[in-house]
């Protein structure tokens, strides 16, 4: 049975951790640009965040991804809709390869100015790292360790190079935030009932010894 903590966690879209995109070192005769990364690691806890002092984390599951519909997925900058994406994986253009180690991705980019610019940016190093956009299917969270765990990705709706500044600026932890403070929220109305519950029994046992 789905619980209320799973069900806020079942949102259309949702931001992910940074992982390395670069160049690749071969040169082809026809000069295609070509970028590869790693979009995904698998079975690796990452603390996503610290609140209160306490760490928030995430691990994706290997198999994940094994029923996941890439069918529509691009290649962006910056998960952005106002640059045109530079690779896709329905022509072709994005190759996606599930690894015992987690997604790798390739992508041979169109011949536009933007994607010349984001190749040029990549291979010089000033981009180099890149996140991805989904849809989650399943996923639990454990109370104890403060650790969500991702079962099944159902969409993958992009992979995007990235520069820091910006993807910072984004709601990378939106959803996680959300559920966050969903859980602060019920922690602090379970603390009050107990309270009130406390004070009832103190009460009766007042009211008891005053007789």
């Amino acid at each position: 049975m789905e619980t209320d903590v799973m069900k806020r966690m079942l949102r259309p879209n949702d931001y992910h951790r940074l992982l390395e995109i670069r160049a690749a070192q071969e040169v082809t005769d026809d000069h295609k640009m070509i970028l590869e990364g790693r979009a995904v690691v698998f079975d690796e806890e990452t603390v996503l965040f610290k609140w209160d002092d306490v760490e928030y984390k995430e691990i994706i599951k290997r198999g994940s991804f094994d029923e996941t519909d890439f069918t529509n997925a691009f290649l962006k900058y910056n998960h952005s809709d106002t640059v045109m994406p530079m690779a896709r994986f329905k022509n072709g253009t994005l190759q996606i390869e599930i690894r015992d180690d987690g997604v790798w991705v390739r992508a041979e980019l169109a011949d536009t100015t933007a994607s010349k610019d984001l190749y040029i940016l990549v291979k010089r190093g000033d981009i180099d790292k890149m996140s991805f956009s989904f849809t989650i299917r399943e996923e639990s969270y454990d109370q104890v360790t403060h650790t969500w765990t991702v079962l099944k990705v159902d969409r993958l709706y992009d992979v995007a190079a990235v520069n820091v500044p910006a993807y910072e600026s984004t709601e990378l932890y939106a959803r996680r935030y959300g559920d966050v403070e969903a859980r602060r929220k019920e922690v602090e109305a379970t603390l009050l009932k107990q309270q009130l519950e406390q004070k009832k029994t103190e009460a009766r046992m007042w009211i008891n010894a005053a007789k």
